[in-house]
């Protein structure tokens, strides 16, 4: 779910304002399908039943929602979330791929990425800790593993790990590199925790690690400061009045409505796309 609002409203471009959470994109394969997204159709797939049971809400409220809900169950912190999100009814709207972050990359290319969002340094290390949550499956995002022990619980554990942990390259069977922890005292069958190169640019490039440093002594700094900008993310592209209302021409002309269920049965590609930047959960 946490996932899910990243890859929706990291297509937002602030020079074209265009892109954002509102729409719920992801729905047509013009999004959906981009393989930067492979793998998360399952997320959407088990939001349905919801929607099912409850029409009034918009896709896009459902999604940004649920990654709220889904960090607050978890032990993280209450992120403000408001309504009023309204759904693309056909796929003229949704962004150009090649928006989204490749976890591939290095610090340059996530500035280029989220700079273009609106975010800073700060707010870029503060997003990373999404790592606490989840984990990478090869068939989707072509990286595996989990960032922490206990990947179920929202923490700073991901800046502990990433600080004090000595990361060695490792290329996959499949070809992809990325750093894990080799564990001296690990028994066979036990998991390798890994981080992915944009996790280990995080310490390698002196502005980020001032962050990394802070949010790994300071839990509750981390907390305060994830909420702050995931509340951010998830209203990037949306306008609204003093009143809470959103304003966004397209509401007012009728562009978006709240559009029908498409499928409950997850669909798209299952092969490496970008890569992923946050975790599957």
């Amino acid at each position: 779910m946490v996932a899910q609002d990243l890859h929706s409203a990291g297509t937002y471009d602030a020079e074209s304002d265009t892109g954002g959470s509102n729409g719920a994109g992801m729905r047509y394969e013009a999004e959906g399908g981009d393989p930067a997204n492979a793998g998360l159709q399952h997320g959407r797939a088990f939001l349905e039943p919801v929607k099912e049971r409850h029409p009034w809400i918009t896709y896009s409220d459902l999604w940004t929602l649920a990654g709220v809900v889904a960090i607050k169950e978890l032990g993280g912190p209450e992120v403000e979330w408001k309504p009023g999100r309204t759904d693309l009814v056909d796929d003229s709207k949704v962004p150009p791929r090649g928006r989204l972050p490749d976890a591939a990359q290095g610090a340059e290319h996530l500035r280029f990425i989220f700079n273009r969002m609106g975010f800073n340094d700060q707010e870029i290390v503060a997003l990373a800790g999404g790592h606490n949550m989840g984990r990478c499956h090869m068939d989707r995002s072509g990286f595996h593993g989990p960032w922490v022990n206990n990947p179920t619980r929202f923490s700073n554990q991901f800046y502990n790990l990433l600080l004090k942990l000595e990361w060695t390259p490792k290329t996959l069977e499949n070809g992809i590199q990325q750093f894990v922890y080799v564990d001296p005292d690990a028994e066979e069958g036990d998991e390798q925790l890994m981080m992915l190169p944009t996790d280990v640019a995080l310490i390698t490039d002196p502005k980020f690690r001032v962050w990394v440093e802070r949010y790994a002594q300071d839990k509750e700094l981390f907390f305060d400061h994830f909420a702050k900008v995931f509340a951010k993310l998830i209203e990037l592209g949306i306008k609204r009045d003093a009143k809470g209302v959103i304003i966004n021409s397209d509401n007012v002309k009728g562009g978006y409505v709240s559009a029908p269920k498409k499928s409950n049965v997850p669909t798209g590609l299952s092969q490496r796309g970008g890569g992923c930047p946050m975790a599957r959960l």
